[in-house]
């Protein structure tokens, strides 16, 4: 896979929740500090500084609560050694670099109503985490057959002049029909009519799906990590940093 491009510290993609919340998504944003979130039932991904503070740190733990295990999905700082790293995983970042996007005829657009199907295709798919307000976030489509939804995918993330790809997922007795690129390209149609650019993450380890990805037009533009982080039961002011590799 190459990269395009060099990494710029300064991009919105290299800590796009913080670019989401305070951007497209500000309306959602839950904040303590310069600690921002989605309200829990719509997505866990949360926001820190570019380069978190001892403050930030007792901010965030005050927020989700004490001994709470936090989701830090994209963060690759350093975490305080107060703080108990309970999940590490490498991720990638990829972006449209020529996505052949189009609408689909038989996509249709799901809403709340569609929820504890989408919750249930979600329970057996295991695309990643969604949640009961997730569909708030943006535009998902899916495909029934039979009148069951069989394959979803829809938008997460809003950094501004860009939409993330989420929840791309398929039923096991459709699978190899092609049904999730074609949602992915749907979706992508309708995030490039409003002017934004389609990007989107996934597990390093998920091969597949990076390989149907960049079959279809994105190109990794960076490595990341999804990790969590179980809060102390009392944050001690000013404590060190500790890496997180």
């Amino acid at each position: 896979m190459s990269v395009i491009g060099p990494r710029s510290p300064s991009h919105v993609l290299d800590n796009p929740a913080l670019a989401s919340l305070t951007g497209p998504h500000a309306h959602f944003a839950e904040r303590r500090g310069r600690v921002l979130r989605y309200p829990v039932d719509v997505s866990p991904w949360l926001a820190l500084p570019d380069e978190p503070e001892a403050r930030d740190w007792a901010d965030l733990a005050a927020l989700a609560g004490a001994g709470v295990e936090v989701p830090l999905n994209g963060y690759c700082g350093d975490v305080p050694e107060d703080w108990e790293i309970t999940f590490q995983v490498g991720g990638v970042q990829l972006v449209d670099d020529g996505l052949a996007a189009a609408p689909d005829a038989e996509a249709v657009r799901l809403g709340p109503a569609d929820v504890p199907e989408m919750l249930d295709l979600v329970a057996r798919t295991q695309p990643g985490p969604f949640l009961p307000r997730t569909v708030e976030m943006g535009t998902y489509l899916g495909i029934r057959r039979e009148g069951a939804l069989v394959a979803m995918a829809g938008e997460r993330l809003r950094p501004p002049g860009w939409t993330e790809i989420s929840a791309v997922c398929t039923d096991a007795a459709v699978r190899g029909q092609g049904l999730a690129g074609r949602l992915i390209l749907a979706v992508a149609h309708g995030i490039r009519e409003r002017g934004d650019t389609p990007f989107l993450h996934t597990s390093a380890r998920n091969t597949n799906a990076i390989r149907l990805y960049e079959s279809l037009g994105f190109r990794l533009r960076r490595t990341t990590s999804f990790l969590a982080a179980r809060a102390p039961e009392r944050l001690t002011e000013g404590r060190a940093a500790v890496p997180v590799g």
